[in-house]
């Protein structure tokens, strides 16, 4: 089930070295384009088609109504209703933690503040088609109303029958989502992206799916339409490090945990213990025939399952990084040891009581997390993803008389004059 990499002798690893899935090789571009523009064209009339093929059912009002929204968590099992609300709970208090003043610099009667602004209207995309994922909504929704966002729209696919999953409205409601939208894959993104006749366009698009979403959020944020954090936020994936001290039971588990959410993911093993390879792909084996995810799991691991064996703890590492997975276990001894080695990834869990589950729930930071390998440049979704930061400056006669020899020397090798006039004049000025 997890195919054997033996990188043994052959020293640091690149990422050109290990296999990827072919949807981060070979993006569906031309597909993504043509919904888009039908998106474009026809509007909600392309909305409601998109939805007939792809999730089968023809829906009319393509909104949720707020008295839906507001009664779901009562209709839902208690327990699950108090588990959200928790996971609501850390979600927010983390987030806020990441609330600061504007920097400010003072220089001599130069003066220059920021200012933190929230977009005015942001998208939250929250996949339903293989799994009611509730937990993205309190991941995307909390943190726009955290940075002050006044309009937080969520999309989702329809279920059967057209109902959105009420799990998912039940958690939009304990979030704060401001509409819930039954709209799921590309058609979504564009509908977000361009606007449609009964769904404004907004300026943030946020939130993980499938290799087809994921590219839609590329394609509308490459035209200049919409921001899109930078991270490329799509299918699974966790990479986890284990030596001769790890569970293997809970190894195991882990590696298969993330492949629950279906094709084009990743999901490795990496150790320097060959016993533990051996081991771990037995019990993975074993998992997956068991799973009522089996379906899932085999298409993930079929393609992005992996077992490597390396030389060393170091040479596992620069497999790590060379992967730059979303979910990073380290499931060895000394967890802490090997962190100052973790230069890419999303997140990193340390020890045998912290699997990755617990940071895609409740533990608080944002478990929409870079794919695909993006995390070599990018990271978790954050506050600061729904704001503009607007820098302003002020001098007084004194800092203007200092500098303004400098901005002229500057403007005038650029070859704009007007540049180097604008601050002249002032100075000449008594």
């Amino acid at each position: 089930m997890l195919r054997r990499l033996d990188l043994r002798g052959q020293g640091p690893v690149t990422a050109a070295d290990l296999p990827r899935p072919a949807s981060q090789v070979e993006p569906p571009i031309d597909e993504v384009r043509a919904v888009i523009d039908e998106v474009r064209r026809r509007g909600d009339d392309a909305l409601r088609e998109f939805t007939l093929k792809f999730d089968g059912v023809e829906i009319d009002d393509l909104h949720v109504s707020a008295e839906a929204v507001r009664q779901a968590p009562e209709r839902i099992d208690a327990a699950l209703a108090g588990a959200l609300r928790v996971a609501a709970t850390n979600i927010r208090a983390y987030h806020e933690a990441q609330m600061h003043d504007g920097a400010e610099f003072v220089d001599r009667g130069l003066r220059v503040r920021e200012l933190r602004r929230p977009v005015d209207r942001a998208g939250c995309y929250v996949p339903s088609a293989l799994a009611p994922l509730m937990s993205t909504v309190l991941m995307t929704v909390i943190p726009a109303k955290v940075a002050g966002v006044p309009e937080v729209v969520l999309v989702t696919a329809p279920g059967p029958g057209g109902a959105v999953d009420e799990a998912i409205l039940a958690a939009a409601a304990i979030a704060g989502a401001d509409e819930v939208i039954r709209v799921g894959g590309p058609a979504a993104v564009a509908a977000l992206a361009l606007g449609t006749e009964s769904i404004g366009a907004v300026d943030v698009i946020v939130g993980p799916g499938s290799a087809r979403v994921a590219q839609a959020k590329r394609e509308v944020a490459g035209s200049g339409l919409v921001g899109v954090p930078s991270a490329f936020a799509g299918p699974s994936e966790v990479v986890v490090v284990a030596d001769a001290d790890a569970v293997i039971a809970d190894v195991a588990i882990d590696v298969v945990l993330q492949a629950e959410h279906g094709p084009d993911g990743l999901a490795w093993l990496v150790t320097w213990d060959e016993g533990v390879a051996d081991r771990v792909s037995t019990e993975v084996s074993r998992i997956v025939a068991a799973s009522p995810r089996r379906e899932y799991l085999e298409a993930t691991l079929g393609e992005g399952g992996f077992a490597a064996v390396c030389d060393d703890a170091e040479q596992a590492m620069s497999v790590v990084n060379a992967i730059a997975p979303e979910h990073l276990e380290l499931q060895v001894a000394d967890p802490d040891a090997l962190l100052p080695l973790v230069r890419h990834a999303g997140a990193v869990f340390c020890g045998p009581y912290a699997p990755a589950s617990v940071g895609d729930y409740v533990a608080g930071p944002n478990h929409v997390l870079p794919t695909a390998g993006s995390a070599r440049f990018s990271g978790a979704l954050r506050v600061d993803d729904f704001c503009k930061h607007i820098h302003v400056v002020d001098l007084d006669r004194e800092a203007l008389d200092r500098l303004t020899p400098h901005v002229g020397a500057i403007a005038d090798a650029e070859g704009l004059p007007a540049h180097a006039q604008s601050v002249r004049q002032r100075q000449d000025r008594p």
